[in-house]
């Protein structure tokens, strides 16, 4: 069953780069990882639910479209990656708003994994406080976080077409 966690409790004043004014649905059974994000995360105008079982999110997700949804790789019963296809499934059929996805990645090799479940972006732990935040106000806000997948600057882009084109110029004289 979800619980409600309450950010910021203790501190009247913002923390400075906190994702404000936002409902946090937050998928894990890993207890220090709900510790971190919260704390990289918390503030006073931020909600989190926290959901220990990954069949229990799309419930969680219609009861009250969150901002931000932040899921485990693995999740007991059914991981990040089956709650992602699932809340996508569930949008390509109208049952359910776009919800934003954060997928906590346990390696690198999982990069290829979240990309196709169609989460909105990604982090490999270990994780730190500011590249979940980054993430989080990047995702939430409608944007991607990809985290692990080397950037092409378009001027690369384009010397790769000239040489594909140049190429089948060659080949074209050739015959």
């Amino acid at each position: 069953m979800p619980s409600p966690i309450w950010g910021g409790i203790s501190s009247p004043a913002r923390p400075r780069g906190s994702v404000s004014d936002v409902h946090v649905i937050l998928a894990t059974d890993a207890d220090w990882l709900v510790d971190e994000v919260v704390a990289a995360l918390g503030g006073p105008e931020t909600t989190f639910t926290h959901c220990r079982d990954g069949r229990s999110v799309v419930g969680v997700v219609k009861a009250r479209t969150p901002d931000l949804v932040i899921l485990d790789l693995q999740i007991g019963t059914m991981g990040g990656i089956a709650v992602t296809m699932d809340l996508r499934l569930d949008e390509s059929g109208g049952t359910l708003p776009h919800v934003p996805i954060l997928m906590l990645l346990d390696r690198q090799a999982d990069l290829h994994m979240a990309r196709r479940s169609g989460a909105d972006g990604w982090l490999v732990k270990p994780l730190d406080a500011l590249r979940l935040r980054r993430a989080s106000k990047a995702i939430a806000a409608g944007g991607c976080f990809a985290e692990g997948i080397p950037a092409i600057d378009e001027p690369v882009v384009e010397e790769i077409v000239e040489e594909v084109a140049a190429a089948e110029v060659e080949v074209a004289t050739a015959n």
